[in-house]
């Protein structure tokens, strides 16, 4: 069977494993997406054909649906890409339709030189799709007898349609702290898997367990970025939605954890690294450092709970105090570079997290100092 047939396969085999139950909660999830979707499609169509009085207005519900769904965090930045997108691939389009026609390598030549303008212009993502969309269709679909000039009413069509989209968060938004908080969970739940894994590979002399935890801190940039977008996506619609304006102060305060949180997985993955080259070269661990790597990963734990739920932080930040002065006390006078560096990982990987939860570098260096 070859690669793509197998990949192909496992998609299937997971689809299947859906239950209908899956499947309920899923569209229960998108329930709010597809009514933005629906209003704003059916919204700009109306508005850019009855009010507007354009013929095939198919623009403007293509457009509402993209700056709904596409925005992932940058939604005012999308809608303006996008309508710099579409206003390059029209004039492209329509000035060589008036050079040269209609037809196949009209076609291939008005995306030949829609992409090329659109890079020299700098336009990415979403502006740069739109700019040979825009091109294409202008060439592909012939206007309505009568109709106005097709380039500027198809470019007013995808304003109208954007900005229609772009209402449509605002007035029907997503809560933004229940997409952080599911993201940062998971992150903190395997975060804090790892660091038990970590533990435990001190506690055996198990160097290939400590390469495992290395392999899972190292699978989790996608989530690590995921909840960066999320986060963003998220703030954008605090601060834009008047119905989420009561949730600003919560969802600034994830805004400012997750870099920290970021470097935190980092210190992570150098700590299982760490313990792995120190278990192959025969090291002696420092005492209770399996126990100071275990507290760490209860502090994570109970951190992400006190997001969640607003708390004060100050279990969790007792619990990362601890691990740290556990760590710094079991180094001997005479560690190894390897000893050294994995009680130095937890250390900064505590740090990290006290950032996270509100301490100040003077308050974090006044705690973590143990002499």
């Amino acid at each position: 069977m070859s690669k793509s047939r197998a990949f192909s396969a496992r998609i299937l085999e997971n689809r299947q494993k859906l239950s209908l139950d899956d499947r309920l909660k899923l569209l229960r999830r998108r329930v709010r997406l597809i009514s933005q979707v629906v209003l704003g499609a059916s919204l700009a169509w109306l508005v850019a054909s009855e009010v507007l009085g354009h013929q095939q207005a198919f623009f403007a519900p293509v457009a509402a649906v993209i700056a709904i769904v596409a925005g992932n965090g940058q939604r005012r930045r999308t809608a303006v890409e996008m309508m710099i997108g579409v206003a390059v691939g029209v004039l492209v389009g329509e000035l060589l339709v008036v050079a040269i026609g209609r037809g196949t390598w009209q076609i291939a030549l008005v995306i030949l030189l829609a992409m090329i303008i659109a890079s020299l212009l700098g336009l990415k993502g979403i502006a740069f799709m739109q700019a040979t969309n825009s091109a294409i269709l202008l060439v592909a679909v012939l206007p309505a007898a009568g109709a106005a000039d097709p380039a500027v009413t198809r470019f007013l069509d995808a304003f109208v349609g954007g900005a229609i989209g772009l209402a449509m968060t605002l007035l029907i938004p997503r809560n933004p702290l229940r997409d952080i908080d599911r993201v940062v969970e998971g992150i903190m739940h395997n975060l804090a898997e790892l660091l038990s894994m970590t533990a435990e590979a001190l506690r055996n002399g198990d160097a290939g367990k400590a390469d495992e935890a290395l392999v899972r801190a190292r699978t989790m940039q996608p989530a690590i970025d995921e909840m960066i977008a999320t986060t963003t996506n998220a703030r954008e619609i605090a601060r834009m939605a008047p119905l989420r304006w009561k949730q600003r102060d919560h969802v600034d305060l994830y805004y400012g954890s997750i870099r920290r949180i970021d470097y935190a997985v980092r210190d992570s993955r150098i700590l299982a690294r760490k313990v792995g080259a120190l278990l192959r070269h025969g090291e002696d661990p420092p005492a209770s450092m399996d126990t100071a790597i275990e507290a760490l990963g209860k502090a994570v734990r109970i951190f992400a709970n006190d997001l969640a739920e607003r708390d004060d932080f100050a279990e969790a930040q007792r619990e990362l105090v601890a691990a740290a002065r556990i760590a710094t006390l079991a180094l001997p006078e005479a560690a190894s570079l390897n000893s050294a560096a994995v009680v130095s990982q937890v250390r900064s990987l505590a740090a990290d997290l006290l950032y996270a939860s509100g301490f100040t570098r003077d308050q974090i260096d006044e705690r973590l100092d143990f002499d």
